[in-house]
């Protein structure tokens, strides 16, 4: 679980500032790198097999946006980020994957860090995949840590020509993109949620040390989501607000928007912790009140057989000037009297509501 908050960054040690070092998973496939290029009458989409393909891109007229899945060529990207003039900042925090969300505005371009996340099912817990945008002037280039479908939308949106997206600039498909990211957000702490409901009903239907496991288990995953999500919102609040030559005033409100919602979407987080602790507690509290019950009742049997053993002691020493050890009716007559005092004491403890 410590490898989702910390990736290994040792070997890039001793190495000088904007060295290309992959940061996380090396992919087996190839990096897929796919150009859309349109404006509100035209658009043209294209599988490309080379980087250079799309360098034709660089100031033109339409809005065009490059679509990298995979990070782990170095030499893609270092193709990439000379022909555009990309800082060697930029392409180490490219393909450095353990960045956190954050805007860094250059000369000509803008440069946004996001966290995509996804639930996986066959593991069962939420995983997370760096998106890098660089923003230019009617220019987009995306970097997908993870080969996804969460730009899909977006995609259907561009191929039907319907909407802002056909007529509006760079700036605004750079928030189409920002906002993908953020709705898929809703998807996953919709599953949270329902995860929840479930360890919830466990949890009071019938507690168990499994239970506690799964409460630990969400309480990491919360942190995780907290910790990739909650800087997202100054890189989108800094959007809005900062007066950037590459946003358009027309955007801003749109903007605001997925500010909005990325806030919704830590108030939501900050509850499910919250009723993640008050689970805890009352895990705590279940087992403390079980073990309480447990106690009672061995304590009642103990406090009933004091006085049986008492007696049985006294009748136990052989002395022989004990009168009742040569009658008759001495041992059914102990026993009856056994019997009497555990059944009144225990009239008594019900009597105290102690049962």
């Amino acid at each position: 679980m410590v490898s989702k908050f910390f990736k290994k960054v040792s070997k890039k040690r001793g190495l000088s500032p904007g060295s290309l070092v992959l940061v996380g998973e090396k992919k087996k496939y190839e990096v897929e790198i796919t150009l859309f290029d349109y404006d509100e009458g035209r658009l043209e989409e294209k599988e490309l097999e080379e980087v250079e393909e799309s360098f034709f891109c660089k100031d033109r007229d339409t809005t065009s946006w490059i679509s990298l899945n995979g990070v782990h060529d170095l030499e893609i990207i270092e193709k990439l980020g000379g022909h555009f003039g990309f800082n060697p900042l930029v392409m180490e925090d490219i393909v450095n994957t353990d960045q956190r969300p954050k805007l860094e505005d250059y000369e000509g371009y803008l440069f946004i860090v996001l966290k995509a996340l996804h639930y996986d099912r066959e593991s069962d817990e939420v995983k997370a995949g760096q998106v890098s945008l660089v923003l230019g002037k009617n220019i987009v280039i995306s970097f997908q840590e993870n080969k996804t479908d969460l730009f899909d939308p977006v995609i259907e949106r561009i191929r039907k020509g319907k909407g802002r997206l056909r007529r509006m600039g760079s700036d605004y498909l750079a928030y189409a993109l920002i906002d993908a990211v953020v709705d898929n957000y809703f998807v996953v702490l919709e599953k949270l949620g329902d995860r929840l409901e479930d360890l919830e009903t466990e949890l009071i239907n019938d507690p168990a040390e499994q239970t506690l496991q799964q409460i630990y288990r969400m309480k990491k995953e919360m942190l995780f989501m907290r910790k990739s999500i909650w800087p997202l919102r100054e890189v989108v609040g800094g959007l809005q607000r900062e007066e950037y030559e590459l946003v358009d005033e027309k955007t801003i409100p749109f903007l605001r928007d997925a500010y909005d919602h990325t806030i919704q979407v830590i108030d939501t987080i900050e509850t499910f912790r919250d009723i993640l602790s008050g689970m805890l507690d009352m895990y705590l509290s279940s087992i403390s009140n079980r073990m309480n019950s447990v106690m009672k009742v061995l304590t009642i049997i103990a406090t009933i057989f004091i006085p049986l053993t008492f007696i049985a002691g006294i009748y136990g020493m052989n002395f022989e000037n004990m009168p009742e050890l040569h009658w008759a009716m001495g041992y059914p007559s102990i026993l009856a009297v056994m019997l009497a005092v555990g059944l009144a004491m225990l009239l008594y403890f019900k009597r105290k509501s102690w049962l």
